[in-house]
């Protein structure tokens, strides 16, 4: 096992992240919400529901589009989703290598909810690399774009906001992170970066440092300490 540099905090989403997820769970939404007669091109959907909790994906559909979700409704949706991931969920590529020889303290932090985070690190072999160390948006009030769930996955490991990185995919969670205090690292290399045309929408937000390969975060973070120094 490798000893941790308990000098910074790396604080890993979830989808998009460490499990090429998004994709099938875009699909899933949106053939769900097609059968419901509401019907959202993926390019939409993607700049619209990219890395938010599905509670707030509810919000924004009975706001804008005057559709409730009920449970039952949700409930069908994550079954759906949840066989789909059984069958088909992978790793993003090069996490697994990267986490068997990572250095820095670190956790999850993702909008889903905590049997689907560890679904997804059960199914993708990733989950002894953070267990118990997950956070979720359901144990925070308002979630990302907000910086709650990263602010409590700092407290909770024990690390002010300043020295945690967080490493994200999309525009939510690039904004919680900055509105933490947080430095802020986008990753572009799931499967989902080309229909999402998540590259430009990243750059908008100016995070630290955007990147492609699991292998170049090590000397991401490494620079991002040289700075801070």
């Amino acid at each position: 096992m490798v000893a941790e540099n308990n000098d910074k905090l790396v604080i890993f989403d979830c989808d998009g992240v460490l499990v090429d997820s998004e994709p099938i769970s875009f699909a899933v939404l949106r053939e769900m919400l097609a059968d419901a007669g509401l019907s959202f091109s993926e390019s939409w959907a993607y700049e619209n529901f990219l890395g938010k909790s599905m509670a707030s994906i509810s919000e924004l559909i009975a706001r804008e589009h005057h559709y409730e979700l009920d449970e039952a409704a949700l409930a069908a949706m994550r079954h759906r989703l949840y066989e789909r991931f059984e069958a088909e969920l992978q790793p993003v590529p090069g996490i697994a290598d990267l986490l068997a020889d990572f250095r820095y303290a670190h956790c999850v932090a993702s909008s889903s909810q905590p049997e689907r985070i560890r679904l997804c690190l059960n199914k993708t072999g990733l989950i002894g690399h953070f267990e118990p160390k997950i956070f979720s948006a359901s144990m925070v009030t308002n979630g990302k774009p907000a910086p709650d769930l990263f602010l409590l996955a700092a407290k909770t490991m024990g690390f002010a906001p300043q020295n945690c990185i967080v490493i994200e995919d999309s525009p939510a969670g690039i904004m919680a992170a900055q509105a933490a205090g947080m430095t802020a690292l986008a990753f572009t290399g799931a499967s989902h970066a080309v229909a999402s045309n998540l590259r430009p929408l990243v750059e908008s937000l100016k995070p630290a440092a955007i990147f492609d390969d699991m292998a170049q975060l090590p000397g991401l973070i490494a620079a991002s300490e040289a700075r801070a120094e």
